[in-house]
């Protein structure tokens, strides 16, 4: 009965793992990420300098992916 649960035990933490990197992964994309300190140099200057361009395509499509979600409206408990 124990190697069973640790056969489970292992896909489920290795399932994990990989859910995490592939969020990660998607989140990031290997990109430059927008830290504090990049906040702070908005905030006072108005703009930042990266190396890497925005992609203006890709940024069309995640806004339009991100209004074309259904928002559900919360049901009230009272």
């Amino acid at each position: 009965m124990g190697l069973p649960l640790l056969a489970l035990a292992l896909l489920a933490l290795a399932g994990g793992v990989a859910y995490r990197r592939r969020i990660r992964d998607y989140i990031g994309g290997g990109r430059e990420r927008v830290d504090d300190d990049m906040i702070r140099r908005i905030e006072e200057q108005g703009s930042i300098e990266v190396e890497e361009p925005l992609d203006l395509d890709e940024v069309r499509l995640e806004e339009e992916r991100f209004w074309s979600e259904t928002w559900d409206t919360p049901e009230e408990d009272w």
